[in-house]
């Protein structure tokens, strides 16, 4: 098995195809993205259909490497269309990030097999992938309970997972477990458990405030067996796999769907001030609501320099990639929230409902104070990585 976790380091397609991808992304989510996003808050679901025009148009394969049969963007090029398809439905940008994420913890832990069943299906979107890390009773790291029991070439694997994005509907899940009676991150397997697995009960918990349509699933296992074959990396390496090249970036590209939802808020806010009038003026022509606009603007930009430097250390392989990946993250999701709120503030009382686009957008928001760990988890993350720096001093 090969033990690189190092992150795979792309030059990127030509400016111009980039520009060309630039405008069609643009164009696409400004036009079909909104009949999207329509149609999946009025039904509360995301059809297959979606995911079949995303896979068909390939933007369900852009981060990855051409040898995946990816599109072979650098990571910096792909946070600049992960930056405008976060101001379409918040579905959309989860599909789009998920996928495209999914093969970095994959890949550098796969045999060239593994990859044929697994990692090149994922990336051409035709074999949906879940990231199956977190469970009720604990956190989602080293504490992790979920076991397997390995008799001859099988695992038995018991215990739950819950929040699991797609978990539902996926073709497999990428779970990490630990061997049975092992603690802390020694004994930790990452399995590709496939979704019809003998021994498991899958419960749809999809009701979310917002991020409508998008399935999670709460799993039970009950000695689902699993081949040993479907294991990723050696035993003890489960949380490599998970967190290892997977987490950091993961957090980066989250980081920017808070800019492309902040800018898509800031967006609604300028054209609702624009042609709201009071005692015969615009909203625009009041300071209070200037200022605002004005605070978002440069709110935004702030976030996104940092979340562009941090995808550049990251991807040059810096040791500074971590830290900087976990500050993008609560500074954008910060931002966000700022920024959202202002956007709300400056509808009045009519972004209070749902026939404005600004009540979708400001649910959205509260989703990424989670995502791939609370603000609480980056500033352990950034405090520890000061430590360091300053022990070596």
């Amino acid at each position: 098995m090969s033990q690189s976790t190092e992150p795979v380091v792309v030059h990127g397609i030509a400016q111009g195809d980039h520009d060309k991808l630039v405008t069609e992304v643009t164009e696409w989510v400004r036009g079909p993205g909104e009949d999207w996003t329509d149609r999946i808050e009025a039904t509360g679901e995301v059809p297959e259909e979606l995911w079949t025009e995303l896979r068909e148009r390939g933007y369900l394969s852009m981060a990855a490497p051409q040898r995946l049969g990816g599109k072979g963007l650098s990571f910096e090029q792909w946070m600049g269309l992960m930056e405008i398809f976060s101001a379409s439905h918040a579905s959309v940008r989860m599909i789009v990030h998920v996928v495209n994420g999914t093969w970095r913890a994959m890949d550098p832990f796969a045999t060239e097999e593994q990859r044929d069943q697994f990692v090149r299906p994922s990336v051409a979107g035709t074999k949906k992938v879940a990231f199956a890390l977190t469970e009720p009773g604990n956190g989602t790291g080293a504490d992790i309970t979920c076991s397997v029991e390995k008799e001859g070439d099988t695992y038995y694997l018991s215990g739950e997972k819950h929040l699991i994005t797609f978990g539902v509907r996926c073709d497999y899940w990428l779970l990490a477990a630990r061997l049975a009676g092992s603690t802390g991150h020694q004994g930790t397997v990452a399995l590709m458990v496939p979704r019809d697995v003998p021994g498991v009960t899958v419960k749809d918990t999809s009701q979310t405030m917002g991020v409508t349509g998008t399935d999670h699933a709460h799993m039970i296992f009950d000695r689902a067996p699993v081949p040993v074959a479907n294991r990723l990396g050696d035993e003890g390496q489960g949380l490599e796999v998970a967190l290892g090249g997977f987490l950091t970036p993961s957090r980066i590209s989250v980081a920017m769907s808070c800019v492309g939802l902040a800018r898509r808020a800031q967006e609604l806010a300028y054209d609702y001030a624009s042609k709201r009038t009071t005692f015969g003026k615009p909203l625009t022509a009041r300071q209070a609501i200037q200022f605002m606009l004005a605070e978002n603007e440069a709110d935004i930009e702030a976030a996104k320099q940092l979340i562009l430097h941090a995808a550049r250390e990251w991807e040059a392989g810096s040791p500074r990639g971590s830290a900087l990946s976990s500050m993008s993250k609560m500074t954008a999701v910060e931002m966000l929230a700022r920024a959202t709120d202002k956007a709300l503030q400056i509808h009045g009382g009519l972004g209070y409902w749902k026939t404005e686009k600004i009540e979708r957008v400001y649910r959205d928001a509260r989703a990424q104070r989670f995502e791939e760990g609370t603000n609480e988890i980056q500033k352990m993350v950034v405090f520890r990585e000061l430590q360091k720096s300053k022990d070596v001093l």
